[in-house]
């Protein structure tokens, strides 16, 4: 692990998100960039993503733990608060970061939104519309969304 030159907080962060993984979730930094993580989540169960394998891109800005860690969904999500380039509406990644929430914090928020889409916050307005006008029909696309583009094969 080249981490000469990282913050002691990043390396502690990262050494517990590998000694001890949250539930449905792992994340291992690049080797080549320490402050990049490729991370995947598990669809939570009783949820329209359940049994889909998400990847996600987390990235550490230099100003971390002061500004929020970037992440974005690589797996394609039918989700009313997550964009089609996969950006994602949660309140702690913009307004509402603080510097006591760490990476593992910002994980579990992601994979608790996949259990709760919230279409009164939107980042998809089609996604959102379609959630509130009639959610069983959205909730059967988004199961669908996961079948083809989150099944890990």
């Amino acid at each position: 692990m080249a981490n000469s030159n990282l913050p002691r907080r990043i390396i502690k962060e990262t050494q517990r998100l590998l000694s001890e993984p949250a539930p449905g979730i792992s994340a291992s930094p690049s080797e080549d960039n320490m402050r990049y993580f490729n991370v995947m989540i598990l669809g939570p169960s009783q949820s329209p993503y359940e049994g889909g394998v998400f990847k996600l891109e987390l990235f550490l800005p230099e100003e971390y733990p002061m500004a929020a860690p970037k992440v974005r969904f690589l797996t394609k999500i039918y989700h009313p608060n997550i964009d089609k380039l996969g950006r994602i509406c949660l309140d702690i990644l913009k307004d509402k970061w603080s510097p006591a929430l760490q990476i593992r914090t910002v994980l579990l928020s992601i994979q608790a939104l996949l259990s709760a889409p919230n279409p009164d916050d939107p980042l998809s307005d089609n996604i959102a519309k379609h959630w509130k006008t009639n959610e069983a029909e959205a909730v059967e696309t988004a199961k669908e969304w996961t079948r083809l583009y989150a099944s890990g094969a």
